[in-house]
């Protein structure tokens, strides 16, 4: 795992960025097109604003996959990762997407949506994995203890309360009932899947999970730990989020 700690949050935003952007220029270039996954959150503010502005990426020919979404929030509603995702992303590219493929977290069938996005990924090379670390450890909605060998590419997680306490604490929700208990995730094996992880993570309040997921051992109770196995991971921090290292 490479680790690169910059000076301010908008520099770690701008050098994760610049990473996750040359992957996807070196995969155009290479097989014509790409295919990235995107996170959403507190987390990826700043990575999303300079890789929007990022400039050379053909992103007529780049498709995107939804890492994950609350079940049954409005996409009306502040705290949706579809309209995260089309406000700070989509809406805001110079090019309109070869495709994105958000997850309809307000389907009367949530297994089916599962299927659905499972069935889209399932044949596709995934170039880079642009994703965060919970405060929890988590990655995407893998919440300890996380399901390693899970094979589907989505699934319907149970948010823990930890998890559900950091959505109230980011300001998300009004108050912890509010949060959504379930959500569709992206599996751990899925996120491994791809070819390079660009992970950022800033704040303070993340210090001890990082120290876990890059010192500790890999472990099912700090599900982020599972990066140390991937061939090509990058980890950008402020130096908050890297004080336990």
């Amino acid at each position: 795992m490479n680790v690169i700690v910059k000076e301010t949050k908008h520099e770690m935003g701008r050098a994760a960025a610049r990473s996750g952007a040359d992957f996807i220029r070196r995969a155009i270039a290479r097989h014509g097109q790409a295919n990235i996954i995107v996170a959403t959150g507190a987390s990826q503010f700043e990575m999303l604003e300079a890789l929007v502005r990022e400039e050379g990426i053909a992103w007529h020919r780049v498709t995107g996959f939804h890492l994950d979404e609350y079940v049954n929030l409005p996409i009306t509603h502040p705290a949706s990762f579809r309209l995260y995702l089309w406000q700070r992303f989509v809406s805001r590219l110079p090019l309109p997407m070869k495709a994105f493929h958000f997850i309809d977290g307000e389907t009367s069938d949530v297994q089916a949506e599962c299927r659905r996005l499972g069935e889209l990924i399932a044949p596709c090379r995934i170039d880079v994995a642009f994703v965060g670390i919970g405060e929890n450890g988590h990655l995407a909605f893998n919440d300890p203890p996380a399901d390693f060998e899970r094979s589907e590419p989505y699934f319907v997680a149970r948010l823990d309360e930890a998890c559900r306490r950091q959505q109230l604490g980011e300001g998300w929700f009004p108050t912890l009932e509010a949060v959504p208990r379930e959500a569709i995730s992206m599996s751990i094996r899925q996120i491994m899947a791809a070819e390079a992880i660009v992970c950022t993570v800033p704040d303070a309040r993340k210090a001890r999970a990082v120290a876990a997921a890059v010192k500790g051992p890999v472990t099912v109770q700090v599900p982020s730990s599972i990066l140390q196995r991937h061939a090509n991971v990058s980890l950008f921090l402020d130096p908050p989020a890297a004080a336990g290292l």
